[in-house]
Order: C-alpha cells, then sequence, then structure tokens
C-alpha cells in the first residue's frame, strides 16, 4: 500500500492563520509529523487517535535528522496512512521542503503542498505595515542568514541587498546579522537604514524592536540567541502603526 503526504503550511504559530485546507488536513491525517514552531493549539486540530510525532530542527539545539525526517515520511506513507508533515510559516520557505519531496518521489509516493502565512508576512502585517510601496519600496526580497554550516552565506546579492527601494526579510539570521550589517554598511548602505527585529511571532511572547540596522547589530552581537525572529530593513520598516 502507498499512502500520501499533504505538506501542510502552519503559519507563524497563530493557529487563527491556519488556512481551511490545512485545518481539514490535519482532521484527517493518521499521522502528523510536525516541526516545534508548529505545534501547540495547531495540534488540537489534529483528530483524536492521530499519531504525532515532533521531528523539529532548532538551531543549538539536539534536533531530528533530516534524513530521519524524511525515511519517516516514506515509512509510514509506505503503510497506506494518510500523513501532514506540518511545517511552520510557509513550508516552501527555507524549510528542507525540496529534500523532503524528493525522498518521497524517489520512494512513489504522492503528495500535495498547502501553502501559508510566510514570517515575513506575518511581522509587517503585526507591525501594522505594507512590504512594498509603489515608489518607495518596490520590490521585497526573502533571504536566509545562515547557510549548511549556521555561517553567513557567501553568496548574497549584495547589489539587490543594498537597494534602498526594496524591503528585505532575513529568515534565520539573528546570529549573524552583525556580520551582515557590516557588509551593508561597507558596500553603501547606510548604518541609518530603518530596521526591525520580530520575535515569536504569533505567540503570546511576541515582541518587536524597531531601529536600525547599525544599532541592532550592536544588540545583536550582545544577545544570547534564544527564541525565533525574522529581520525586516528597508524604509517601510520605520513606520508606526
Amino acid at each position: 500500500m502507498s499512502g500520501f503526504v499533504s505538506f501542510v503550511s502552519a503559519g507563524p504559530g497563530d493557529p487563527e492563520l491556519l488556512t481551511l485546507k490545512a485545518v481539514n488536513r490535519l482532521r484527517v491525517a493518521d499521522v502528523v509529523l510536525y516541526d516545534d514552531l508548529a505545534s501547540g493549539a495547531i495540534l488540537d486540530h489534529a483528530r483524536e487517535g492521530a499519531r504525532l510525532v515532533s521531528v523539529g530542527k532548532r538551531a543549538g539545539r539536539p534536533s531530528a535528522k533530516q534524513e530521519h525526517v524524511s525515511r519517516l515520511l516514506v515509512d509510514y506513507a509506505a503503510t497506506g496512512a494518510a500523513v501532514v508533515r506540518l511545517k511552520s510559516g510557509d513550508a516552501g520557505m527555507f524549510g528542507r521542503l525540496e529534500e523532503e519531496i524528493e525522498a518521497l518521489r524517489t520512494a512513489g509516493i504522492s503528495y500535495e503542498i498547502i501553502p501559508g502565512v510566510t514570517a515575513a508576512s506575518a511581522a509587517a502585517a503585526v507591525a501594522g505595515i505594507p512590504l512594498t510601496r509603489r515608489h518607495t519600496s518596490r520590490r521585497v526580497q526573502f533571504i536566509t542568514g545562515a547557510d549548511v554550516r549556521g555561517e553567513l552565506p557567501e553568496d548574497l546579492n549584495w547589489a539587490a541587498l543594498t537597494d534602498p527601494n526594496s524591503t528585505t526579510a532575513v529568515y534565520m539570521g539573528k546570529r549573524t546579522f552583525p556580520a551582515l550589517a557590516v557588509k551593508l554598511i561597507e558596500r553603501g548602505l547606510s548604518p541609518d537604514t530603518p530596521a526591525l527585529l520580530a520575535e515569536s511571532i504569533g505567540h503570546a511572547d511576541q515582541r518587536f524592536v524597531r531601529t536600525t540596522i547599525a544599532t541592532l547589530a550592536e544588540q545583536l552581537s550582545h544577545e544570547c540567541v534564544t527564541a525565533t525572529a525574522i529581520i525586516l530593513f528597508g524604509s517601510l520598516t520605520a513606520e508606526e502603526p
């Protein structure tokens, strides 16, 4: 028998931001493999009796290996189960979705992808700002602040990142943002460029810090990285709701 895998996007953590399709898949799933950031009240939508399996990955903490997660997906689906792979944010945004899809394709298992609210959109919405504007922010760009080693990627598009008419969202970048800011400023971006640090979006302890890239870099260089966060920078991030 061959089951089916639904990659379900859990959004930033607020269960009210789940799509109807996401909730429907959780209600009928036999097995739910979930991220740490896609748990809590969101799992209340899973049907009674469903097997709930934590496969979360958190920087600096013991985490499930990607090969193990992919193997679990294949093994559960091979029993004929309806499997939900519950991913935080949007499943296709910096979430290793491609590796899990490849494992399913190799095993001949069908799947679907259910999109969701990504952290950048959620942070901007809670902060009361848009991500784009016709004349002053004509592009929004999403980047990761960490490569496979956990370090700042070396092949970033610096011309794009220093464009004053763009809004940039940095995922997984709290630890590397000080180094990123140095490179941005060296390449001509003003140290006074507005920046927004958004932590634990969609959770009761969410926190926002409005500042500049230079000040934020200094702050994060002395801060212990614990809470998950996204960093937005560009002219629009300075606006108050």
